[in-house]
């Protein structure tokens, strides 16, 4: 089991907080980590990635691969703390929890969640906030 999380930014967070936010999803959906590397990076990254692989020339909060498929999760994802901030200020809360949430949302990505329908994001927001109560409750 690797789990990796690298800051490519000046901001400081826990990444032990990230690391307990990321295990706590994988094993409360019954899975188990085999290899998933955390990148919290800049616009100007996530914005190249974004390009590259997906076509769209822009930043956002999250891009995540899955290498693999079944219950031992091998994959990777990109957080830019600059879209975190930027949400944070927009939907009124504070950095910490918007980086807790997409954190949660990017492991769920992991997991084989998906957010393209109506439907797939109103069950994937049900699972970021049932992850964030938990959260709250274990590190209380």
């Amino acid at each position: 089991m690797t789990l990796q999380i690298y800051n490519t930014t000046k901001r400081v967070f826990s990444e032990q907080m990230l690391e307990k936010a990321i295990l706590l999803v994988v094993k409360h959906e019954g899975c188990t980590v085999e290899s998933i590397v955390a990148v919290y990076c800049g616009n100007k990254m996530i914005q190249r990635i974004n390009r590259e692989f997906l076509q769209h020339d822009y930043p956002t909060d999250t891009i995540t691969f899955r290498y693999n498929k079944g219950n031992d999760i091998d994959g990777e994802f990109y957080i830019s703390l600059d879209v975190v901030k930027e949400n944070a200020a927009r939907f009124t809360t504070d950095f910490q929890q918007e980086l807790l949430r997409v954190t949660f949302h990017s492991a769920l990505h992991l997991i084989g969640y998906d957010d393209q329908s109506p439907d797939d994001r109103k069950l994937i927001e049900e699972k970021e906030a049932l992850y964030l109560d938990m959260f709250s409750v274990e590190t209380s």
